[in-house]
């Protein structure tokens, strides 16, 4: 696991993640003293496929009542409203 002080980390930062994202755990120290450590988020060696989004998949699956938007009833208003 390779150490670099906080200055190296700022002007490497582009190539220190490229490392972290491939599996390898970067530390980052201040005054020799590790301080942080930058890591993949995906587990090691295991990259998550990129899942393509299917626009509607899910038609027909589901309804919505024609009086959806119409104002509620007074009795339910008032529920809403604490009277």
């Amino acid at each position: 696991m390779p150490t670099v002080n906080i200055y190296q980390a700022k002007t490497q930062l582009s190539k220190l993640v490229d490392l972290a994202s491939s599996g390898t755990d970067v530390v980052i120290a201040r005054n020799g003293k590790p301080a942080a450590r930058l890591t993949s988020l995906h587990e090691k060696g295991m990259r998550k496929e990129k899942r393509l989004i299917g626009f509607g998949a899910l038609e027909g699956q589901g309804w919505i009542a024609d009086d959806f938007d119409d104002p509620l009833p007074d009795e339910i208003l008032a529920q809403f409203e604490g009277r």
